[in-house]
C-alpha cells in the first residue's frame, strides 16, 4: 500500500502549477521524524492545537524520503531533520534517531532542546553529532504551571540557551506561542530582543510567526523593521498576503521553504473566517475531527478537488512570487540557496 494516495487531480495540480516553478533541487528546512517507540505515553492534551497530531502516528526518515519521492517525483529534496516536539516524546531517543538518520543520508539536523537542559548537556550532544546545526525549540516544553495562552518565548527558550547558541553561531528555529501569534506585542518585542541581544546566532521565525490569517500580522512587521538578519520560513503557511508582506519587507535572501512533514502531506486547503483559520479536509480522511474548531470536513465531488496541503503552500508562494515580479533566481534562493548557505549544504 502506498504511503500517499496520489490521484490524477493531484498529479495534474503539480504538473500545471508547481513543477516548472520549483528548482530541480530544493531544501526543506522543517521536517519532523520519529518512531512510535519514541513515544513514552499517549496524551491528547497538547499545548497547541490538536489537528497536526492526527496526521501520522510516526514518521521514519524512510517515510519522509518516500513522501518527497511521491510528491516531487522529478526533483531532488534535501531535508533538514529534527525530532517530534511533544511532551510525550522521549527526547534523548528521538534526538539520537534524528542524528543517526542525518548521518545516514547526509542531511543537516537541528537538536530539539528542552528548557530544563544544562548548556553542558546540549554542548555534549553537538560534539558527538556534527550534523546538528542549531536548536529547535518549542512551546510544548514551557513549564506546566504557565497557562497555554500566556506562554512567552523565554519560557521555552531560556537566555542560557540563547547565549550558548550565540557563542557558537548556531541556528535557532522558533515556533512562537500565544493566541494572537505574531501580532502579540510580547512575541514581536522578544523576537527583536533576541536579534539585538544575541547577534551571532541565526534566528529563524517558523511559519511566518504563525500568521495564518491577515489579522495575525498586526503591527509586528512595522516593529520588526530594524531586524538585520532574522530569517522567516513559510512552513505550513498558505497565506499569500502574509508571504507578500514578509518578502516585501525582508527580500528573498531571508525567506525559506519548509513543509512540516509529515503534517503537510495531508490533503487539505485553508480558509480564514473572521481572522480564524480553518483547514478543509476530505470527510473521513483523518478520523473524527469534530472536537477541533480548526477543522472542517468536505464531502462529495468537492472533496475530490482537495489536494495535498504542501501543494497548496507552494502554490501560494508561487502566486506571491508572480505578483511581486520575482525571478527564477529569486525562487531558487527561497527554495535552495538560502537554506544551503544557512545549513552548510554544498
Amino acid at each position: 500500500m502506498s504511503l500517499l494516495d496520489v490521484k490524477k487531480f493531484d498529479r495534474e495540480f503539480y504538473e500545471s502549477r508547481l513543477k516548472d516553478f520549483l528548482p530541480d533541487t530544493f531544501i526543506d528546512c522543517h521536517t519532523h521524524i520519529w518512531l512510535s517507540e519514541h513515544e513514552k505515553y499517549e496524551d491528547n492534551a497538547h499545548r497547541s492545537c490538536n489537528w497536526p497530531f492526527m496526521v501520522a502516528k510516526d514518521n521514519s526518515v524512510e517515510d519522509l524520503n518516500e513522501t518527497n519521492r511521491l510528491l516531487f517525483p522529478d526533483k531532488k529534496v534535501i531535508s533538514v531533520l529534527y525530532a517530534q516536539p511533544t511532551i510525550t516524546i522521549d527526547l534523548k531517543a528521538n534526538n539520537d534517531y534524528v542524528a543517526a538518520s542525518a548521518e545516514k543520508y547526509n542531511y543537516p539536523a537541528l537538536y530539539l532542546s528542552h528548557p530544563s537542559q544544562t548548556v553542558e548537556e546540549i554542548e555534549a550532544e553537538f560534539e558527538k553529532h556534527p550534523c546538528y546545526k542549531g536548536l529547535k525549540v518549542y512551546l510544548q516544553f514551557a513549564p506546566a504551571y504557565i497557562p497555554n495562552n500566556e506562554i512567552r518565548i523565554f519560557d521555552f527558550l531560556p537566555h542560557e540557551h540563547l547565549a550558548l547558541a550565540n557563542k557558537h553561531g548556531w541556528i535557532v528555529q522558533l515556533h512562537i506561542a500565544r493566541p494572537k501569534r505574531l501580532a502579540d506585542p510580547l512575541n514581536y518585542v522578544q523576537i527583536r530582543q533576541i536579534e539585538e541581544q544575541y547577534p551571532d546566532l541565526q534566528l529563524i521565525v517558523a511559519h511566518l510567526g504563525r500568521a495564518y490569517a491577515d489579522e495575525d500580522l498586526g503591527d509586528a512587521l512595522e516593529y520588526l523593521k530594524p531586524l538585520k538578519k532574522t530569517m522567516w520560513d513559510f512552513t505550513a503557511n498558505t497565506n499569500q498576503y502574509v508571504m507578500e508582506r514578509v518578502l516585501e519587507q525582508y527580500g528573498t535572501d531571508r525567506f525559506i521553504y519548509g513543509t512540516d512533514f509529515p503534517i503537510f502531506r495531508m490533503k487539505a486547503r485553508r480558509t480564514v473566517e473572521d481572522g480564524f483559520y480553518i483547514n478543509e479536509i476530505p470527510a473521513g480522511s483523518l478520523g473524527d475531527v469534530s472536537s477541533d474548531p480548526h477543522m472542517r470536513e468536505i464531502h462529495g465531488e468537492e472533496a475530490d478537488r482537495i489536494t495535498f496541503f504542501i501543494y497548496e503552500e507552494i502554490d501560494s508562494c508561487r502566486r506571491a512570487c508572480e505578483k511581486l515580479g520575482l525571478t527564477k533566481e529569486d525562487v531558487n534562493k527561497i527554495f535552495y540557496k538560502n537554506s544551503a548557505k544557512l545549513f552548510g549544504i554544498e
